[in-house]
Formats: C-alpha cells, sequence, structure tokens
C-alpha cells in the first residue's frame, strides 16, 4: 500500500510537470486513463492530499491559477536540478519496475559509485558530519589511509558519484569518486560548511569534476550540421552558445580547460574542429596525431 501511494505521488507530480499548466477537470481526464483508478474521477480531498504529499516529498510547490483554475509547478524550469532528477528517477524506476514482462529487452547502464557510500555521504551532508575513510585512487598503487573529511556537496558525472568537501589535514577542498572509497565510517563530529561554497558556483567555470586554477578560456566549436543538432539537445556547457552558418554551427563556451574536457571532444573525432584557443587546438591535434601513428606502425 505504501508502494502505491508513492506511485500515485509520483504520477500526479509528472502530470503537472509535463503539461505545464493543467486544469482539475484534465487531471480527472487523465486519472481515469492511469493504472491506479478503476475509471473514477480523483475525489478532491484525496487530489489535495496527493498534492502536499508530492510537494514534500519533491520538494517543489503546487500551485493553482484563480484566473484560469490551471495547476501548475511554481519555478519549473528555474533549472533546480536535484528536484528534475529526483523526479526524473522516480518517474523511471516506477515505469520499469512495471515492465518486469520486457526487462530482459530493456538495458541499463550501471552506476556501481551509488550502492556502498551514497546513503552515508548524503548523511553527513545533511548533518554536516565528519567522515573517514580510505582512497585508491587510479595513479596510485597504494590506498591513501584515514582521510578526514567534512563533505560539502555531492555531484553525478558520467555514471559515477562524487563528493567534494574539505581534506581537513590538508585544509583543501578537494574531490572524491565514491566508488575509489573504501572503510567510510561516519562521525560524531560536526563542522560549520562554508556558506559561500555551493556546487553551482563551485562548477561554475568547469566541465566534469575536475576544478582547474586557469583562467577561463572562450572556446569555439566548430561542428558539422549532425553533431551540431547533438550539441544542441545535451549543451557541453552552461555558458554554450551557438552561431548558425549555412553548412556548420560555431559553439562558443567559457570555462577552464581541463582533461576531461579535452577527452570529451576527442570523442567527437573529424565531426567537430576547435577552433579557438590556439593552445585547446594544438593539444587536440597533438593528441589526434599521437593516436594515428599507433595505427601506422
Amino acid at each position: 500500500m505504501a508502494r502505491d501511494l508513492l506511485n500515485r505521488y509520483i504520477w500526479l507530480a509528472d502530470t503537472i510537470r509535463r503539461y505545464g499548466r493543467i486544469t482539475r477537470g484534465e487531471i480527472d481526464r487523465l486519472w481515469r486513463q492511469s493504472p491506479f483508478s478503476e475509471g473514477d474521477g480523483l475525489p478532491r480531498r484525496t487530489f489535495h492530499n496527493y498534492k502536499l504529499a508530492a510537494e514534500e516529498l519533491f520538494k517543489l510547490e503546487i500551485k493553482c491559477d484563480p484566473s484560469t483554475y490551471e495547476y501548475y509547478i511554481e519555478g519549473a524550469g528555474d533549472n533546480d536540478s536535484v528536484t528534475e532528477w529526483l523526479l526524473n528517477t522516480a518517474v523511471t524506476h516506477e515505469v520499469l519496475s512495471n515492465s518486469t514482462d520486457v526487462s530482459e529487452r530493456i538495458s541499463v547502464e550501471d552506476v556501481p559509485s551509488a550502492r556502498e557510500y551514497l546513503a552515508p555521504a548524503i548523511e553527513a551532508l545533511r548533518d554536516n558530519r565528519r567522515v573517514r575513510f580510505d582512497y585508491h585512487a587510479f595513479n596510485r598503487t597504494l590506498p591513501t589511509k584515514d582521510i578526514l573529511f567534512e563533505p560539502y556537496f555531492l555531484k553525478l558525472f558520467r555514471q559515477r558519484w562524487y563528493v567534494v568537501g574539505m581534506h581537513v589535514e590538508q585544509k583543501k577542498l578537494k574531490t572524491y569518486a565514491l566508488d575509489r572509497i573504501s572503510h567510510l565510517n561516519l562521525l560524531t563530529e560536526t563542522f560549520e560548511p562554508d556558506g559561500n561554497t555551493n556546487p553551482a558556483e563551485y562548477f561554475k567555470d568547469s566541465f566534469g569534476i575536475v576544478v582547474g586554477q586557469g583562467d577561463v578560456k572562450t572556446v569555439k566549436i566548430k561542428a558539422e550540421p549532425r553533431q551540431a543538432k547533438y550539441f544542441r539537445a545535451l549543451p557541453l556547457h552552461h555558458s554554450q552558445q551557438e552561431f548558425i552558418h549555412d553548412e556548420f554551427s560555431v559553439f562558443c563556451l567559457n570555462l577552464r580547460l581541463s582533461d576531461d574536457f579535452v577527452e570529451q571532444l576527442l570523442s567527437y573525432g573529424s565531426r567537430i574542429e576547435v577552433l579557438e584557443p590556439r593552445e585547446l587546438r594544438v593539444r587536440i591535434a597533438d593528441e589526434l596525431k599521437t593516436a594515428l601513428a599507433l595505427y601506422q606502425k
């Protein structure tokens, strides 16, 4: 019964989000077509109970426009990434859980970093509690032992969860992949988080999870029409702007250069050309020449 109620809250929030603005009559019509109804409408009291529960569950505000009697989500489209991600995940989970009859025909990506330490990391964030753990970086033979850490925020990038926070002994902000952590202990010691450090600001000028110290560069990328469609659908960076020409587009981004960004650009092969800055263009060309040399031996 609890799961059934949760799915009803998800249905209501997702329906209002997808329609943007929707009347009670339209909600009733859609409810009758949903798997939760036996052909009856959604009673007024039940609707308001579900509405309140959905607001609390997804940290959103569902309002009614008194001039049109339409319901809508306040601030929808204001890029609240966590609320959007939670709702998308909940909807996806509900759809997949009701599709077990075709599960062998659905392929999903694994997120191993969420299995063991995502829950305690979120608990540490919520309560501002220090943690201790060992960390085995890919570029080290042996793990670094007994790191005392104050977690500030989490970030999901390329199917991996990362925690960003203060390395207490080094007095330095650092980023750790959850799937490289072991022996994590949630301590009783608390800390006062830096109020000036938040995910949006911290990663504003970066691509991925690497935050460099260099200057912000204006990057110009020439893309053929098909690749340009992908960049429009899934921008490389929030600063992205497109300038359309007859046979190609030029995308401009403002960010700090990093290895993650270089690797991303290399993955597009001949479908793009880096125009600026020169240092990035030269690096991409050198990487491509080195790769080509491997096949010319």
